[in-house]
């Protein structure tokens, strides 16, 4: 089981990069993108967590392609970067809203599977 586990965190892990990847070219580097990453990823990992119990689809998709895809260390070096331009108050600002936004994201996700299982 636990080479299934370490493949399936790589592919999905590889597939997740390379999503992420691809709306990087598409769309200009920005806070603003880092965060749109970070909510719809946190979305989609709530949907996922209340749509299936499935260990190893979990694995895949949640640990896997979503971690590969959200991007919360790019919005740590955001945080710096704000703060290190003398920018405090936006800085914080960004640091609280991003991680509210994907709390709200996850669970907004999880509602909705509760509500498409039902």
């Amino acid at each position: 089981m636990a080479l299934r586990v370490l493949g399936a965190v790589a592919c999905g892990g590889a597939l997740g990069a390379l999503a992420r990847y691809g709306l990087g070219v598409a769309f200009p580097y920005g806070p603003w993108t880092v965060l749109v990453v970070n909510a719809t990823g946190c979305l989609l990992i709530g949907v996922l967590m209340g749509l299936t119990e499935d260990v190893l689809l979990r694995t895949f998709l949640g640990t896997g392609v979503l971690g590969g895809y959200t991007t919360f260390s790019t919005y740590v070096v955001d945080f710096q970067r704000f703060a290190s331009q003398g920018r405090p108050a936006i800085a914080v600002a960004y640091l609280g809203g991003t991680l509210a936004l994907a709390l709200l994201a996850v669970y907004s996700g999880t509602a909705l599977a509760g509500r498409v299982r039902r």
